[in-house]
């Protein structure tokens, strides 16, 4: 049976729907940096998805070509994953998706070295005759986060986001998004394909315990 990074790390993908704290530990992905708003038609969020799978799906068939990948094992394709910011805002403004910047990520398995990173970008861009330059090997130490299970469209994200401040500050922790610790969601859910109102998306935010005086 396929290796499921969800169903193996379920305090990372499935958690519950109330917060919780994890420390998540660094992990390699395939990216894509890019801004503006993700449900723009042909827009940059859609193309670089494209480019994502290309890459991860290049690495998962290997398999079945030339390439061997050391330590290889069958697995299910982790699911897309974004960081999220805006300048100048500390949180996320989601009324002014146009002025999101993202990088957008799968997940890379721990047996990918760089090498054969670089290897499935040429494949890809070879087989499908297209530019993966975009695309980079992106390693992400999370660290100490807050997150919860987010039920129903991405614009009701804020009511989920506030639970889990509460839930932080109620436990001496603050939040630390900086240029480098960021909103981070997981989507579960094929927007495509899924009601809005059935979306599964974890959402995780970084944070930093507060110290105490005296």
């Amino acid at each position: 049976m396929a290796f499921d990074f969800k169903k193996e790390y379920k305090e990372f993908y499935l958690p519950k729907e109330h917060p919780g704290i994890v420390t998540v530990p660094p992990v390699n992905y395939i990216a894509v940096r890019g801004q503006g708003d993700p449900n723009a038609a042909d827009g940059a969020y859609q193309q670089a998805i494209g480019l994502l799978y290309g890459v991860a799906f290049t690495i998962k068939m290997s398999k079945m070509g030339d390439h061997r990948i050391e330590g290889y094992f069958d697995y299910v394709v982790p699911p897309l994953e974004g960081f999220w910011w805006q300048e100048g805002v500390a949180d996320i403004d989601y009324a002014h998706k146009e002025a999101f910047r993202w990088i957008s990520v799968i997940r890379l398995p721990d047996f990918v070295t760089r090498a054969d990173f670089d290897w499935a970008v040429a494949e890809a861009a070879r087989k499908k005759k297209m530019d993966f330059s975009k695309v980079e090997f992106f390693t992400y130490d999370e660290g100490l986060c807050v997150q919860c299970m987010h039920l129903g469209p991405y614009d009701d994200e804020p009511a989920t986001v506030a639970k889990m401040h509460e839930y932080m500050a109620q436990r001496g922790y603050a939040l630390d998004i900086s240029d480098r610790r960021m909103h981070h969601e997981i989507y579960l859910s094929d927007a495509r394909k899924t009601a809005p109102e059935k979306l599964k998306t974890v959402i995780r935010h970084p944070i930093r315990g507060i110290k105490k005086e005296g």
